[in-house]
């Protein structure tokens, strides 16, 4: 719902821009206390504007906006500094995790918490070029960490530690699937990915734990693919497609580099 209030400092990261008019840009913006909002930076594209360095995915800014159409006027915005434009396999992290929030979060809808999730995801991205040997894995855990935490965060995550049609707890030696508007189920020989019942069980507590998302990271590590698996089911599911953009974009730039 639009608002005629003007918000000012506000955290917030730019999730995709749109070109509009000659000089002007319209931008989806991920904000700590406002949830996701449409703005237009007025004059944006012009060399001599202060909007056109800074407004760019994945950078931590604060801002000043108002108004009262739904989309609204970006009217001031600064770089808080800190990491610089994730490159390669992180940037494309990065624009998958934006695609995520663009396609599930519904405008004028905060999540102060999954938030503060992104920034710290967006920080693992631009560090770990500094970690080239371990880069892919980091990636990775970072990625299903913030998953979870999107899924739980809107609603879409079952309790963990029970059988979701029975409500019994889960056995630790047995194997269970996460499955989209079913839950958590016995694995049948025919799924692609499954984990066991004490694993689940350690995603439920660190989902519940106070330094919530480093704990969670650490849950993550020894369980990738089969989260991965599991995971992009679900969101595939949520979200009404079968391939993610950034997915397909990755595939075509490695066809083209092979």
């Amino acid at each position: 719902m639009a608002t005629s209030n003007r918000i000012s400092d506000e955290p917030a990261y730019v999730l995709h821009r749109y070109d509009w008019s000659e000089s002007s840009l319209i931008l989806d913006v991920f904000t700590r206390h406002h949830g996701r909002v449409a703005l237009v930076a007025r004059g944006a594209k012009k060399p001599s504007s202060s909007f056109r360095p800074i407004l760019l995915p994945l950078q931590n800014l604060r801002i000043a906006f108002g108004g009262e159409a739904e989309i609204r006027n970006l009217r001031s915005s600064e770089w808080t500094g800190g990491h610089v434009m994730p490159t390669g396999d992180a940037l494309m992290s990065g624009y998958y995790v934006n695609e995520l929030l663009m396609r599930l979060l519904v405008r004028d809808d905060p999540h102060p918490v999954l938030f503060d999730t992104y920034v710290q995801t967006v920080n693992i991205l631009a560090q770990s070029a500094n970690h080239q040997n371990e880069s892919e894995s980091i990636l990775e855990v970072a990625l299903r960490a913030f998953e979870l935490t999107l899924l739980k965060e809107l609603g879409w995550l079952p309790s963990l530690d029970r059988h979701s049609s029975t409500l019994a707890q889960l056995e630790n030696s047995e194997s269970y699937v996460l499955v989209p508007e079913g839950g958590l189920r016995f694995a049948h020989e025919d799924d692609r990915a499954s984990l066991q019942g004490v694993q689940w069980l350690q995603l439920q507590a660190a989902l519940e734990a106070e330094a919530s998302f480093s704990t969670l990271l650490s849950a993550c590590t020894h369980h990738l693919q089969s989260l991965k698996t599991q995971l992009r089911s679900v969101l595939h599911y949520h979200c009404g497609v079968n391939t993610f953009k950034t997915r397909q974009m990755m595939l075509d730039i490695q066809n083209v580099a092979t």
